[in-house]
């Protein structure tokens, strides 16, 4: 190997150490010392340094992982490794950094791979089950019965989808980082605020109790569109602010902001459901995420009757006698299943 060439492979490889041993914790004294002494050595040894650093940067999603920082130490131990062994290495080749760079982020790309092979984190409940978690940014995530939700958190945003059920988000504050929630093909958006959403059969809904979000309609391609501007500048008062709920059809453009009961609409936080004229078929849907039978609105001319009361929710038998007080609605007891018929 020519003299030149193997003094800049030799620089490009110290420079590599550098940059994970900076990365990895402070410098004691003395590593500190042979830091310095080493970049004011060579002015092609700053050059290197500042070089190996853009590109360090360049995988700044890596290094900064939870994941990465856990396993820093390996990553130094492995530039070690490599050091030691250098000598005993074949031709180097035409760009000698690049074989130098490939030692120091072989274990950032690895685990990179592991972090991202595996990039959404589930969080989900069973039926009558509600759970609490608080999300790695402080986000916290209350969810309903038979509730599931898919977490990814990026560098620049923190995206989560809403596969079934009913979730609320109080939402870590991070202007620079904003927070979605995908339900089937409608987004909502925010960086720091408190809401809920719930996914419906044909529908989706949204519950503002503090700050503020965007809800959009979200296409095939990714093309994204506000359901809240046409509205809110027909009429300020259908603007979706704190205590309104908006109701968005996912199969169509209708959209509805209205006011909410915001102490009634969290009542299945603490295990009960509150219906205030509420269609049977809405109701339905809630009481089957605590129910161990399913309900089934067998006839769809009682869908749209009107349900008044608050039952405790895993208790079908009261909510069905709520119902019959109501309404002529007739059970049919099937294995598993209740259907609901109108009675006579």
């Amino acid at each position: 190997m020519p003299a030149d060439e193997e003094a800049a492979f030799e620089r490009a490889e110290e420079a590599a150490f550098w940059c994970v041993r900076l990365a990895a914790s402070p410098l004691d004294q003395a590593s500190q010392d042979a830091f310095d002494a080493w970049i004011a050595a060579d002015p092609a040894n700053a050059a290197a340094f500042e070089e190996v650093v853009v590109l360090w940067q360049g995988v700044d999603w890596v290094k900064d992982a939870p994941e990465m920082i856990a396993h820093r130490a390996e990553a130094v131990e492995s530039l070690r490794r490599t050091n030691e062994r250098r000598w005993s290495r074949g031709p180097a080749p035409r760009r000698p950094w690049v074989a130098a760079l490939a030692a120091c982020f072989a274990m950032i790309f690895v685990l990179g791979i592991q972090i991202f092979g595996h990039p959404v984190q589930v969080y989900e409940t069973g039926i009558g089950e509600r759970r609490i978690a608080t999300l790695e940014d402080g986000t916290r995530l209350t969810m309903d019965g038979a509730t599931r939700v898919e977490v990814r958190m990026d560098a620049d945003r923190r995206r989560l989808t809403l596969v079934n059920g009913r979730a609320k988000f109080d939402v870590a504050h991070d202007p620079l980082r904003p927070l979605s929630v995908l339900a089937r093909n409608r987004l909502t958006v925010a960086t720091g605020t408190s809401f809920s959403v719930e996914l419906l059969p044909r529908q989706m809904r949204v519950v503002l109790y503090e700050g503020k979000v965007e809800v959009l309609a979200q296409a095939d391609r990714g093309r994204e569109t506000s359901l809240l501007t046409r509205t809110a500048s027909a009429d300020a008062d259908a603007a979706l602010v704190p205590g309104k709920e908006l109701v968005a059809s996912t199969e169509g453009t209708q959209v509805r902001v209205a006011k909410t009961d915001v102490a009634r609409s969290l009542d299945w936080e603490n295990g009960q459901l509150s219906f205030e004229g509420e269609p049977l078929a809405l109701a339905v849907e809630r009481i089957n995420r605590s129910a161990k039978e399913k309900l089934v609105i067998a006839d769809s001319a009682i869908a749209n009757y009107r349900i008044v009361g608050t039952f405790n929710a895993g208790d079908t038998e009261a909510f069905l006698e709520g119902v019959a007080a109501l309404h002529p609605v007739h059970i049919d007891r099937q294995p598993g299943m209740l259907l609901l018929r109108r009675g006579g």
